[in-house]
């Protein structure tokens, strides 16, 4: 083979590979919020204007998640727990007590690990076991999938339209993970966000966040309920939600 003919090759091969790495991180680009409510709204989980979609991610957690199950039901608010398959066996009867007090249950993964880092297998794995692990637990079969980080890749969406899930992100956020969050900044960050008719994510768990996060977070709930309220939304869980088509 000529020195040309290799390089030839081995440019090719390059492009190859480029060409899949970019179809498997493109759907990534939905993890800018302005984009995907333009281009995918019921992906950002654009619903109801008059109707606010409350989100936890990464539980169960019995550190946290009982006490927000008792400020909800102070509130009488519902809300989508998207859940890690890994939690949910370490505390499946907590799942089901999610269940049975009328919130959704969905799935978040297995582990809480991005799936760009994951082949088209490993993420069809990782997405079953958690749907499977949530189901076991709680009795009920999940609807809805939301990717750790909503970090999306073509192999996770191809597994959740196989495993029958819905993907859903969030058009706002409570940035609850931090160790500066206090309920007034989480408050603040969630209404900085798309919130009429909107996602709003927030986690009921600090596995992977600073630890002990999930106090501003619990705290902020009441201060949430209050400005909301004044501005005649209702809240509750993507199922309410009425998603766009």
């Amino acid at each position: 083979m000529s020195r040309a003919s290799a390089r030839w090759l081995g440019a090719g091969a390059g492009i190859g590979v480029a060409t899949v790495v970019a179809y498997h991180a493109t759907p990534a680009l939905a993890s800018i919020g302005p984009i995907r409510r333009l281009l995918a709204p019921r992906l950002a989980g654009v619903g109801t204007p008059t109707h606010v979609a409350l989100t936890f991610d990464d539980g169960p957690d019995p550190a946290s998640t009982p006490q927000f199950l008792a400020v909800l039901d102070d509130l009488g608010w519902h809300a989508t727990f998207f859940m890690l398959g890994e939690m949910v066996r370490r505390a499946p009867g907590l799942a089901a007590e999610v269940a049975a007090a009328g919130h959704e249950v969905a799935v978040h993964g297995d582990a809480h690990r991005s799936m760009l880092r994951r082949s088209p297998r490993a993420a069809f794995d990782d997405v079953e076991r958690g749907r499977d692990a949530v189901a076991s637990a709680t009795g009920v079969t999940p609807r809805w999938f939301r990717p750790p980080y909503g970090t999306l890749s073509a192999g996770a969406l191809r597994a959740a339209r196989r495993l029958e899930l819905d993907t859903v992100l969030w058009t706002a956020w409570g940035r609850d993970w931090r160790p500066e969050a206090t309920p007034e900044t989480v408050v603040h960050d969630v209404l900085r966000g798309h919130v009429p008719g909107g996602t709003v994510l927030l986690h009921d768990s600090d596995c992977t966040s600073s630890p002990e996060s999930w106090h501003a977070t619990l705290g902020a709930l009441p201060l949430l309920a209050r400005e909301l309220d004044a501005r005649g939304l209702r809240v509750g869980s993507i199922g309410e939600h009425g998603l766009v088509a």
